[in-house]
């Protein structure tokens, strides 16, 4: 833990939260299980304790990587496991630019992450944990937020039917691509 300490010191020093390390990039020797949890409401919490400090956060969240179906934080120098209960982050905000087949979702994340749905980004429903359906948003490298219930009330909102492959589907727009957010029979619980 002191060099992954020492590292996020380093990025807090030179105000570098908002950037991205090059995690993709590095491969350092798997040091073992660090204590720490990113819970479905994402909180994270190391040692049994929520981490108070959102900057701290935000800063470990750039050296955060996935790797198959497992979470690391990365250093150049150390690789530690985490624990994800659902995904790593929450989509807390939505930025909704222009109408129809032409407008632009861009979701903000807890630690301050943006990203535009559209190629690259993708924005699906699926079960999570608890076997609910969820609308997740992909941020960057395997990572996903999933969008918070609010957000996703606004999102619903935008959302229109349209005729897919398979039936009439029930979705919003993004740069130009249509993402399915339910069936039309879903839709109409939603009035």
């Amino acid at each position: 833990m002191t060099d992954l300490m020492r590292y996020a010191a380093e990025l807090e020093g030179a105000g570098s939260a908002r950037r991205h390390p090059p995690v993709e990039k590095w491969d350092p020797p798997y040091c073992g299980e660090l204590n720490l949890v990113i819970r479905r409401d994402g909180v994270w919490v190391h040692e049994g304790s929520p981490i108070g400090r959102a900057a701290l956060v935000r800063l470990f969240s750039t050296v955060l990587r996935r790797e198959g179906g497992r979470y690391f934080l990365v250093t150049p120098v150390e690789k530690l496991g985490v624990v994800v209960e659902d995904a790593p982050f929450l989509a807390v905000l939505m930025r909704v630019e222009g109408a129809g087949t032409s407008q632009r979702l861009t979701f903000t994340t807890n630690v301050g992450d943006e990203a535009t749905a559209g190629p690259g980004h993708e924005l699906v429903v699926r079960p999570n944990p608890a076997g609910e359906s969820a609308p997740y948003i992909h941020i960057r490298a395997g990572l996903w937020a999933k969008v918070a219930r609010p957000v996703y009330y606004d999102l619903v909102a935008l959302g229109e039917p349209r005729d897919c492959e398979g039936g009439v589907r029930f979705g919003v727009y993004s740069l130009g691509v249509f993402f399915p957010l339910g069936s039309a029979t879903d839709a109409q619980l939603f009035g």
